[in-house]
């Protein structure tokens, strides 16, 4: 075996140095995440009073759109909430040094895969077998 395969096998988790690396991108994450679902919350609790006060053709026109609105703003939240638990885990994970070990394979999910989706359990080849069955 090559110097190089052996790497690629050997290496069972990240190092403490490459797990503060991702609880830093997930914390930055996080707090972004959390400050998009206060607006979306927001939103949703505000959108009663955007019409009263206009002429009564143009409230039943535009009804149907705050509804819509609201909707969309709540499924948006609820996106929202999911990604806050899913990061919130991905914390757990690093706190356990479980952090980027794929829960199909076994492997370690790659580090640019990991910046990008720090929340992810799965490496891509993972997801894309899952998908097929």
């Amino acid at each position: 075996m090559t110097n190089n395969s052996n790497e690629n096998h050997e290496k069972t988790c990240y190092s403490a140095e490459e797990l503060q690396e991702f609880k830093e991108i997930i914390l930055q994450k996080l707090e972004k995440a959390e400050e998009n679902l206060a607006r979306l919350t927001e939103a949703v609790a505000n959108d009663e009073s955007d019409i009263s006060d206009t002429a009564p053709t143009f409230k039943l026109m535009d009804e149907g759109s705050n509804v819509l609105s609201k909707e969309e703003n709540a499924k948006l939240a609820a996106r929202q909430l999911k990604f806050i638990k899913d990061l919130k885990a991905a914390l757990v994970r690093i706190e356990n040094k479980t952090y980027g070990i794929c829960k199909v394979t076994g492997k370690l999910i790659p580090k640019e895969r990991l910046r990008v989706v720090p929340h992810t359990t799965m490496s891509v080849e993972a997801k894309l077998t899952q998908k097929k069955h």
